[in-house]
């Protein structure tokens, strides 16, 4: 048996309650990590940390209410975890929303919405992060990006604009931390089809827009990847564990794609 990648990092994951969250969470307590699940979410931010305890030790993880648009919450959030655990290792800004409008459609709260969450809820989580992590001289911070902070995105300028801030940000709190031993990187995924966020929205209001059916949309975004297939929980934790690991010691200020050459830059 393998031994664990991560024995022992705290680890905060932002909207762990669900999805590719609870995945990340999941992961990394296979990994070893202490885990502090935080979300809007609170009942399903406890049940994901009784199911890291369950399966991987007791007390390995709890889980937290969060809004990480509200500066006091994230503050809440971190201060929880140094105070039961000491320390901050990791911090994965993974909390998100898409509103999907054409551009002279789009609702300029919405718009501003998605902003606050995927933009300022990033730069909130990796600055009280990174107070905890310039005193301990090293730590690491991961943001989940998408490919869409690589390109343009249809309908979707609300949601590419927060993700192209996002790899900006990285880099520059990653030249901003570098002298304290502390990394920041992003992950690129590409469309993650089995989503609570494909299931629940997109391949609806995609079904709509083009007037066929929730199957044929999937078929139609998996046929645009070079593999064939839409990314997976897997790929993506597969990849942040490595970025929070060791081995990754000399990576910071990237954004990683995870899109199955979908996107190449």
């Amino acid at each position: 048996m393998c031994e664990p990648l991560l024995r022992d990092k705290i680890a905060v994951v932002t909207g762990g309650a669900q999805g590719l969250g609870e995945a990340i969470s999941l992961r990394l307590g296979a990994e070893g990590a202490k885990v502090i699940v935080a979300d809007m979410n609170f009942d399903g931010a406890k049940k994901v940390a009784e199911r890291i305890n369950a399966e991987f030790g007791k007390d390995r993880s709890f889980g937290v209410q969060v809004d990480v648009t509200k500066a006091s919450d994230v503050e809440k959030m971190v201060k929880e975890a140094t105070v039961k655990y000491r320390r901050l290792d990791l911090m994965v800004s993974n909390a998100g929303i898409l509103k999907a409008f054409e551009i002279t459609e789009f609702p300029d709260d919405a718009w501003r919405k998605v902003l606050e969450v995927n933009l300022v809820g990033y730069f909130l989580c990796a600055k009280e992060a990174a107070k905890v992590m310039k005193e301990q001289k090293s730590g690491v911070i991961i943001q989940i990006n998408s490919k869409s902070g690589k390109k343009g995105s249809f309908w979707n300028s609300a949601y590419a604009a927060s993700k192209f801030g996002g790899i900006g940000l990285t880099q520059s709190i990653a030249l901003d931390l570098a002298p304290y031993g502390v990394r920041v990187n992003a992950i690129c995924p590409g469309n993650l089809l089995d989503s609570p966020l494909w299931q629940d929205s997109l391949y609806e209001q995609y079904a709509k827009k083009w007037g066929i059916s929730k199957e044929e949309v999937r078929k139609k975004y998996a046929e645009q990847v070079p593999l064939g297939r839409g990314c997976a929980y897997e790929d993506i934790c597969n990849v942040l564990v490595f970025l929070a690991g060791d081995e990754a010691g000399y990576m910071t200020g990237q954004a990683i794609n995870v899109t199955g050459g979908q996107e190449m830059r």
